[in-house]
């Protein structure tokens, strides 16, 4: 699964801006527990588009970009060969996070919340408990597409973020 696949065409996702990085720019995603609307996203887009911008590495400008992508992950992106993300601009970033969480009552730092598509392409949460309980019931099966957001790098994020549960580290929560 790709980020040019059918999937991110139909959801008319821009994801450009990720794309004019090096495949071996480094990825941070961040998934919300709840689904951003077009009224938030239309304050949220410009916040991260400031914060990347003025994003530094021991005042070093970084070659960042950030998104939203599926109305629900806010992805960010540094182009490591140019300045490296440091631990002092990660903290920046994790401080802006927090920021975003405050600003909009979500939680973007549950690892324990596995986003998945269902069978209409909508992006669906779940604790991973529930998620256990979704494939036993057969609501979720191998086939179903989860969000890998532990992948590190642009590449990756296009080739292998999206893919069935089978082939996930997901799968040993089922």
């Amino acid at each position: 699964m790709t980020i040019s696949d059918n999937h991110l065409h139909k959801k008319h996702i821009e994801f450009s801006s990720i794309n004019a990085l090096p495949d071996h720019a480094r990825v941070w995603i961040y998934a919300s527990n709840r689904p951003f609307s077009e009224s938030e996203q239309a304050i949220l887009t410009p916040q991260i588009n400031d914060f990347v911008e003025e994003w530094a590495a021991h005042g070093r400008d970084l070659q960042a970009v950030g998104t939203v992508l599926y109305n629900q992950f806010i992805v960010l992106a540094v182009n490591e060969q140019q300045a490296g993300a440091s631990g002092c601009s990660i903290d920046k970033s994790v401080k802006f996070m927090q920021f975003v969480e405050n600003q909009y009552f979500i939680q973007l730092f549950d690892r324990l919340n596995f986003a998945f598509l269902n069978d209409h392409n909508q992006v669906k949460m779940m604790r991973s408990e529930d998620f256990k309980k979704a494939y036993t019931d057969n609501i979720i099966s191998d086939d179903t597409l989860v969000f890998d957001n532990l992948v590190k790098t642009v590449a990756d994020l296009r080739n292998a973020w999206l893919k069935p549960l089978k082939t996930s580290w997901h799968k040993r929560f089922v």
